[in-house]
């Protein structure tokens, strides 16, 4: 039996399903599950996350959470955490970048909150030599100061859809036509977290991450009591419109019913309701990567490992500075979000 095959034979049994169970099936299921048996990065997968593009991101991103690690007094003992880490690269390149700022190193533990068996043994891999503690969800982080970082975590999360209909929602579900997977439309409804989307007109789609809210409150808890930082990086806006979700298979766009658990589900991320749902702290203006990256030095330090590289390398090293700086590429579809502790200064790149 194959996962289509089960979501199948799930629907004509008991009716349609949300779009987030559907997600949460092709994502995760403990057999067909898309990260579950497989490593999906890089050219031989279906996508390249900025830590994989160029090392500059992941030290750009670590020495802004030194730096916020000082600015918050230098505490003697804190987690370092990253949630959906992907191959361990970017936690690798903000290690790296940080091993010469005076008792970081020696005050940090690093947690990893990751689901897919398989890369966790690719995390182990690359941050060989340093001592990690996986974990499956954020509720077993220490209490301790946390400063963490999020980079294209929240977009896999499952989402919910909603369409406008007078002045009720009706949810957009996932059923069968025929022997074929096909989205459909529940009956109305007045879901709660929608109550304040009066901006938006009859027929109008508006997506909700519900498995978002707990782990953002989590965080948030953690910084307000003992101090940290939460950087989040991940394509989306500030607030949720229009149908985003999408799948990828092989670096191409598909259609996110016709292969479950074999492309990768993603959603933009709507990060108001990251917000809302921190309220605890302070949050940065969101800023689009490709000024925050500047502001933190890229151009720089892309001069500087330039001149080490000629032919290939050299240009392999120059698109790469663009796709993670250029409006017309990651630049302006991918934001930053940071969160402090009231009073506690901004992360370095970004303004309150």
């Amino acid at each position: 039996m194959s996962l289509e095959a089960a979501l199948r034979a799930r629907i004509a049994e008991a009716g349609p399903i949300t779009v987030a169970e559907f997600m949460a099936e092709s994502l995760l299921h403990p057999q067909w599950g898309y990260y579950t048996n497989r490593d999906p990065l890089g050219t031989a997968g279906d996508f390249t996350t900025a830590p994989e593009i160029s090392q500059m991101f992941g030290e750009l991103v670590g020495l802004a959470l030194a730096q916020a690690w000082i600015d918050q007094g230098a505490p003697g003992r804190i987690t370092l955490a990253e949630l959906g880490p992907g191959r361990g690269t970017l936690m690798a390149d903000i290690l790296r970048a940080t091993k010469q700022v005076p008792g970081f190193h020696d005050a940090l533990r690093v947690h990893l909150v990751e689901a897919s068996p398989t890369l966790r043994e690719k995390q182990r891999v690359a941050l060989a030599g340093h001592a990690i503690t996986h974990h499956d969800r954020t509720d077993t982080l220490p209490e301790a100061p946390l400063f963490l970082i999020a980079n294209e975590f929240f977009d896999a999360l499952p989402i919910r859809q909603f369409i406008r209909a007078g002045d009720n929602w009706r949810e957009r579900l996932v059923g069968l036509d025929g022997a074929a997977l096909a989205f459909g439309i529940g009956a109305p409804d007045q879901p709660p977290e929608l109550a304040h989307r009066s901006d938006v007109a009859e027929g109008g789609l508006v997506e909700i991450c519900p498995a978002a809210m707990p782990i953002m409150t989590e965080i948030s808890r953690r910084i307000a009591a003992h101090g940290g930082a939460a950087l989040i990086v991940d394509y989306g806006d500030w607030r949720s419109l229009g149908d985003t979700l999408q799948a990828v298979q092989g670096h191409a766009p598909v259609d996110p019913l016709a292969t479950p658990g074999a492309a990768d589900l993603t959603a933009h991320v709507d990060f108001e309701a990251l917000a809302r749902a921190a309220q605890e702290l302070a949050t940065s203006r969101l800023t689009p990567q490709g000024v925050f990256l500047e502001r933190l030095g890229i151009t720089p330090r892309a001069e500087t490992l330039a001149q080490r590289l000629s032919g290939p390398a050299r240009e392999a090293h120059v698109a790469a500075h663009r796709r993670l700086t250029h409006p017309d590429e990651m630049g302006t579809l991918f934001k930053v979000l940071a969160l402090v502790p009231p009073g506690a200064p901004m992360l370095a790149g970004l303004e309150k």
